[in-house]
């Protein structure tokens, strides 16, 4: 399993390599570019040298900003992400020993369970939550019962609807142009 999702390769890298860097970068699309969200957790480890939750939390939060706005920034609000990243991780720290993949791996769950898991942490509203299950379920090996039902719609077999689809500079392409049809379709009914 190999994600592609920013076009870096060392991004994307971390990404596949760390669940804790694919669920930051699910906390940080929004508002931004989907590959400038994912790329995001590899500033912040180029950055501050953390990589896991317990770092991450007990980062002096001064400092985070700051890694936050070296430019290019992480994200396009600075202050405010910097400060949701570091509650995300004290909420992994709390209540899933900083472990990030027990999310979607303690306990066997199905996919019912682990986005009901996901919509727990700061952050992760209904879409999100099905968004980065449908990731997870598509990409990241997750084959909990279920799953594409409790993410639905973002689950649907080959769809275009988010990142969960991104496979490829084509399959970005598709998501991309589906985004802007349901801008479309909702300015138009506005």
């Amino acid at each position: 399993m190999a994600l592609h999702i920013t076009g870096d390769t060392a991004a994307d890298t971390l990404l596949t390599d760390n669940p804790l860097a694919l669920l930051v970068g699910m906390l940080l699309d929004q508002q931004v570019a989907m590959e400038t969200a994912f790329a995001g957790p590899l500033k912040i480890e180029q950055r501050t040298g953390a990589a896991d939750a317990a770092t991450i939390a007990s980062y002096d939060p001064e400092e985070f900003l700051a890694a936050f706005r070296q430019t290019p920034s992480v994200h396009r609000f600075p202050g405010s992400m910097a400060a949701r990243v570091q509650t995300l991780c004290q909420k992994l720290v709390d209540d899933w020993d900083g472990d990030a993949a027990a999310l979607w791996t303690r306990g066997d769950p199905d996919g019912a369970e682990v986005l009901r898991r996901l919509k727990t942490l700061p952050g992760f509203g209904e879409q999100k939550a099905k968004i980065f299950l449908a990731l997870l379920g598509k990409q990241y090996g997750f084959t909990g019962e279920g799953w594409r039902e409790a993410s639905a719609p973002y689950g649907e077999d080959g769809s275009f609807r988010s990142v969960a689809d991104i496979v490829s500079p084509e399959s970005l392409a598709k998501v991309r142009e589906h985004k802007r049809a349901m801008k479309a379709a909702a300015r138009a009914t506005a």
